[in-house]
């Protein structure tokens, strides 16, 4: 059993620590609701590209060669990442190394210099990253799906942001204005996952108070309501990508509910032992990559669909997949088939567990976007509790509505008229 403690610091933060017994490493991490949904129009990709621009220094380690000797020199492994909820910056090391990736951590976070030289240089960098991601046909299915399902709305604008953006939009002052708003220790929270035997807790304390007070960020905008359409993306290849979306009749604010699609959208599309890899890929041969995945914004869950495959099989494959989320509709799944997807999610989410980072980053996932519980046994026990009639609800639910979006050699009509 892992053990939990809170302690909200003098500048608003709360710093969770969880303690695992059996384990030689800890992560320390600190996330702000200050993902990509939190951007006005004119600043999307600004969160993104602060998250690169504090890695190039704060006011202990100054440039990007210290951070980066400092993480080296204490043994650990540093990153971060945006996503279009929040922002996360995270580090792992030996137990015995905390306190110091506690002192790098901190202070290129809590106190980044964001030098305008460093500013300049690193636009060249996120553009190569969006040029990349254009060349990317499954990326850009993503892209194309998350525009299609929330429009203009900051859910449908990538989480990169636009090189028109990157070139032209972002100064040093808007970058720093938007740090201001967004990143108030109120509204983060900071995490230390694994071995805490040799922790000064009062050391690590005053290293995360490092981390300004400030205001509390305004609310996000609710997620618009579904509107079915078909998108397509033409491009002359013999491959396609297919993406396609339903809105789960599900309140994503209720964890038990949110377990209740994990397992719905596993015995679906999330194994090998799924309808969808089975009757798409094994028995009709129509695909080499499909499933299925849920995901829950702080007001909204979506339950996508994808597959890469041969583009003259994508009209039949899309046809086949809607029939089987049509089928478990209306017959609902068989009691073997949520057995069997319970215990695969649950285990496969025990084996995730075993790793400190991946503990880290789903705990800042339950506090920040739910601001609910993140024992990560509590979270085993939930899949674990998951009932048939709770899945055979969710699937009853998922209507007949729903968003496509296709990367290939199509045109609208194909799949209108499928």
């Amino acid at each position: 059993m892992s053990r939990i403690s809170t302690t909200v610091l003098g500048n608003g933060l709360p710093l969770h620590k969880l303690e695992l017994a059996g384990t030689r490493a800890a992560t320390l991490l600190v996330a702000f609701d200050a993902g990509s949904r939190t951007e006005r129009p004119e600043e999307n990709g600004m969160a993104h590209f602060l998250e690169h621009l504090v890695f190039k220094g704060g006011e202990k380690y100054a440039n990007y060669q210290a951070v980066n000797e400092a993480a080296e020199s204490a043994g650990a492994v540093l990153n971060a990442y945006t996503s279009h909820d929040l922002v996360a910056f995270h580090i792992t090391a030996r137990s015995t190394k905390l306190l110091d990736a506690a002192d790098l951590l901190t202070d290129f976070v809590g106190r980044p210099r964001i030098d305008a030289d460093e500013l300049d240089k690193e636009r060249g960098v996120v553009i190569q990253e969006i040029a990349r991601s254009e060349d990317q046909p499954a990326a850009l299915a993503e892209y194309l799906i998350d525009s299609a399902v929330f429009g203009s709305h900051p859910l449908g604008r990538r989480v990169l942001g636009t090189e028109e953006h990157l070139r032209s939009t972002f100064t040093r002052e808007g970058i720093v204005e938007f740090r201001r708003r967004q990143w108030a220790a109120g509204s983060a929270a900071a995490f230390v996952v694994g071995n805490l035997e040799a922790v000064d807790d009062g050391a690590l304390e005053g290293y995360f108070e490092r981390f300004a007070s400030g205001e509390t960020p305004p609310p996000y905008e609710p997620a618009p309501a579904l509107e079915p359409k078909f998108v397509v993306q033409e491009r002359d290849s013999q491959q396609s990508h297919l993406r396609m979306s339903y809105r789960p009749a599900v309140d994503v604010t209720d964890p038990q509910q949110r377990a209740a699609l994990t397992i719905y959208s596993t015995l679906l599309g999330g194994s090998m032992g799924s309808r969808l890899f089975d009757e798409i890929r094994e028995q009709r041969g129509l695909a080499y990559s499909v499933g299925s995945f849920p995901h829950a914004y702080a007001d909204v869950g979506v339950l996508q669909l994808s597959a890469g495959l041969q583009s003259d099989k994508a009209v039949e494959a899309y046809r086949r997949m809607r029939d089987v989320v049509s089928e478990l509709r209306v017959d609902g799944p068989r009691p073997e088939e949520v057995e069997r997807a319970r215990a695969f999610a649950a285990g496969a989410r025990a084996i995730a567990f075993e790793n400190t980072n991946a503990i880290a980053r789903h705990a800042a996932a339950q506090t920040i976007v739910f601001s609910q519980d993140f024992d990560p046994d509590a979270v085993i026990e939930r899949l674990d509790a998951v009932t048939y009639d709770q899945v055979r609800e969710v699937a009853a639910a998922i209507a007949d509505e729903l968003t496509v979006a296709v990367v290939g050699p199509h045109t609208v009509q194909e799949f209108e008229a499928a």
